[in-house]
């Protein structure tokens, strides 16, 4: 007896908002790219209003958010902007009925991730973060380890980021606008700290307190930190990330200490320490920046999936408010001097 065919799986309409180089490197790659969201997603068109926007192979690009409404039916936009605009560009694409996608961090206080998470319950629509480092292949088999419990009780975990300075974007040979108040509304412990302290979350918890430093100690051009050391408590263990864009080389460090061994993460390699020996393993062909867009497309391919589910996306309302918790608790405790506790810490 023959069975009825499934159905066909929906597609997806969406427009990038923003045509700088996170959109090209690594969003549309991911999107157009990945096998998976192929089938599931078209890219109807790219929005930038900026002058002199090169343009994008193969998608219209427009100069005013008002034409997506030429473009109906549109289910989400995906906001690849400077962090100033992501409130505002975010409660808009609620009010019209999008699904929203946005580059981190979504909001930088618990008031804005509640205005946004107001605007999302009104509209029925979700907001995802762009929470890729989730996706990073190292950060999983950190996270497998952890989970299977490889160190034993974690204890102290240790996060540094070392940048030469911000990445400039599509503004080489100026400012950056990450180096900016006025564009990027904080310096490195928002661009860099933003992923660590999620995947922090994800390991962890909410600490109970945070004490934090920031500072400018080489770019004098900018007007936001290029440094910032953090140190989180928690009732039994202790976190600390240091972020700087004024850096020697280029350097990424994770370390965590259990009472069993001790996990360590070093720019290309990731080495398990216990009873006596050390498994290292290779990863630096996965963390090449052209390599990034893989990160991408896991994120987009949960989102397509909480679409399909009719997901009410309160998870990701939940991280936008935890990130946007700890980060505005950050820079109080830099701002004070005084380690500052966090509401619904452990």
């Amino acid at each position: 007896m023959p069975t009825p065919a499934s159905p066909e799986p929906r597609r997806y309409r969406g427009a990038l908002i923003g045509a700088g180089g996170i959109a090209r490197q690594s969003h549309l790659p991911a999107l157009r790219g990945a096998a998976a969201l192929r089938p599931r997603v078209d890219v109807v068109a790219v929005v930038d209003t900026a002058p002199a926007v090169p343009s994008v192979d193969g998608v219209p690009l427009l100069r005013d958010l008002a034409a997506l409404r030429d473009l109906a039916p549109l289910d989400f936009i995906d906001i690849c902007t400077p962090t100033a605009s992501h409130l505002e560009l975010t409660v808009w694409g609620l009010e019209q009925g999008y699904h929203v996608v946005c580059e981190k961090p979504v909001a930088l206080t618990r008031a804005e991730a509640e205005r946004i998470g107001a605007a999302a319950r009104a509209s029925g629509r979700i907001v995802m973060p762009c929470h890729q480092h989730r996706y990073n292949p190292v950060w999983l088999r950190v996270k497998e380890w952890l989970a299977a419990g490889a160190i034993g009780r974690w204890h102290l975990a240790e996060f540094s980021v070392h940048r030469l300075a911000a990445d400039p974007g599509r503004t080489a040979g100026t400012t950056p606008w990450r180096g900016t108040s006025a564009a990027g509304r904080g310096g490195v412990l928002l661009d860099h700290g933003t992923h660590l302290v999620y995947q922090l979350l994800d390991v962890g918890g909410m600490p109970a307190a945070v004490g934090a430093w920031t500072g400018r100690l080489r770019h004098a051009g900018y007007d936001v930190e290029d440094t910032a050391a953090l140190r989180f408590e928690y009732p039994d263990r202790l976190a600390t990330m240091f972020f700087t864009w004024a850096g020697r080389t280029r350097e990424n460090r994770i370390r965590f200490v259990g009472d069993a061994g001790m996990i360590e993460w070093v720019d290309g390699e990731l080495r398990l320490e216990r009873r006596g020996a050390v498994e290292r393993l290779d990863f630096a062909a996965e963390l090449e920046k052209t390599a990034y867009h893989r990160w991408f497309a896991c994120l987009f391919e949960a989102f397509v999936a909480a679409l399909d589910a009719g997901d009410a996306g309160t998870r990701f309302l939940n991280d936008i408010g935890r990130v946007a918790s700890v980060v505005e608790h950050a820079y109080a405790a830099a701002r004070s001097g005084a380690t500052v506790a966090i509401p619904g810490g452990v």
